[in-house]
């Protein structure tokens, strides 16, 4: 019925464009542009309620002209669903349209052939049928997509971004059907810009599911891996312990450069002095290492729950849990080298800090140096002022007396700072022959 009343709608549509297309009448353009935009109003505010699946079936059921116009309405959320349902003509000329959207989605399915991995490109349901994957990866799927994709394989797969309870039990789940449900944040430290990526697995009849919003360097490092190398992975739990493993990896990396950074910052931090805007660029940097370092602890310590979850839960070959419990190992090495960074960067800042407060202090001491210099001559010029200056310089000519009252003060003034300038020389001449003995 919905399918009928928008071919009807769109015969219409035709017909009075048509019409008005034929009149020769002022401002035809703008009448062309307002039947135009009404008819498709009301076509689109009926379809924007329609599931995925209702949508894709009238599509199909339009000629494609008219399919591509109601398509390139349609809002660029809903654009991905409606292609994952279509027929896969419909879906080629789609998709070659101008916004046809969501290019960053992906599905992909990986079975195993001869030892290796072969990755098997997943566009819509169709694509499906007669795969016996290892291993189903979706990459920012929509909610049709994941719909889809559980259906076709019995399981529920769940949006990562969805998922907020931090609880152990919570992100670690055995399901009734004797299925797994993990939730773990994967770090990503790309051009300076680092954050925890939450990544959903659902282990169920042998089969990994892994579901996540963006693209990780660990799962192209692990695809490229399994693809290559014959026999490196038997099952899907090879296949998560090598992505966890991986995740280890890239945190080790990351906290290479980390030392790297905080190296080049100590040498200029304790090598040289520095002014208040290379303190503040200094702390910057420190700060953005302290927060890297931060979460690359927190991930690791999430891989560790995540992989004694899996070896309580007897989920593991001996073979894989003695892989396990080499990661743990990894990750129990990686925890002393983030607390040894979280006590250099403190130490590195204090230091930076000390810097700063040295430079203050410097500039409040020329500033009392300046007060001394001038104080005896602000007394003078005082009790010049007192007398009222005439009474002091009675029967003297103004030019001299001013002369010699201003000559005075200056040279009153440049003893004071010789004098000065003498104290502080003669201090730091005792300093320097003092011999400081370090306790043994």
């Amino acid at each position: 019925m919905t399918g009928d009343y928008i071919d009807e709608m769109l015969r219409k549509h035709r017909l009075v464009e048509g019409v008005v297309h034929n009149q020769n009448m002022p401002r035809r353009q703008l009448v062309e542009t307002m039947v135009h935009r009404k008819h498709l109003a009301e076509i689109l505010a009926l379809l924007v309620k329609l599931p995925a699946g209702k949508i894709a079936e009238i599509f199909d059921e339009l000629p494609a002209d008219d399919a591509e116009l109601l398509w390139s309405q349609l809002p660029p959320e809903q654009r991905g669903d409606v292609l994952w349902e279509v027929s896969e003509t419909l879906r080629e000329r789609l998709s070659g349209s101008r916004g046809a959207g969501a290019p960053d989605r992906q599905v992909n399915a990986f079975e195993l052939a001869d030892g290796k991995l072969r990755q098997v490109a997943i566009s819509c349901r169709r694509d499906l049928h007669g795969l016996a994957p290892l291993w189903v990866d979706l990459l920012n799927a929509s909610r049709a997509e994941r719909a889809s994709v559980g259906a076709h394989f019995g399981v529920e797969l769940p949006d990562p971004g969805d998922v907020t309870d931090l609880e152990i039990s919570s992100r670690f789940q055995v399901t009734d059907d004797g299925g797994i449900r993990l939730r773990s944040n994967f770090l990503l430290d790309r051009d300076g810009d680092s954050r925890s990526v939450p990544v959903a697995f659902v282990v169920r009849d042998g089969i990994l599911f892994t579901i996540r919003n963006e693209d990780l360097p660990v799962f192209r490092l692990q695809r490229r891996r399994a693809s290559t190398q014959a026999g490196y992975v038997s099952d899907c739990y090879d296949l998560l312990l090598d992505l966890y493993g991986a995740d280890v990896e890239y945190s080790a990396d990351s906290l290479e450069d980390i030392y790297a950074t905080v190296g080049k910052v100590g040498r200029k931090v304790l090598g040289e002095r520095m002014s208040d805007e290379d303190a503040a660029a200094i702390l910057a940097g420190i700060a953005e290492e302290e927060g890297l370092n931060g979460r690359i602890r927190s991930n690791i310590l999430d891989t560790q729950r995540a992989l004694s979850f899996l070896m309580r839960g007897r989920l593991l070959s001996a073979g894989q849990a003695e892989d396990a419990r080499q990661i743990l190992r990894d990750i129990e090495s990686l925890n002393s080298h983030t607390a040894f960074l979280f006590d250099k960067i403190n130490f590195l800042m204090d230091a930076t800090i000390g810097f700063i407060n040295i430079n203050q202090n410097t500039r409040v001491s020329q500033l009392t140096v300046f007060g001394a210099v001038f104080m005896p001559i602000n007394i003078l010029a005082g009790m010049g002022g007192m007398s009222e200056f005439s009474m002091m310089t009675e029967g003297i000519p103004w030019p001299l007396a001013y002369g010699a009252f201003v000559a005075g003060a200056g040279l009153i003034g440049w003893g004071t700072y010789v004098l000065l300038k003498f104290s502080e020389r003669r201090r730091r001449a005792a300093a320097s022959k003092e011999v400081v003995t370090w306790p043994r």
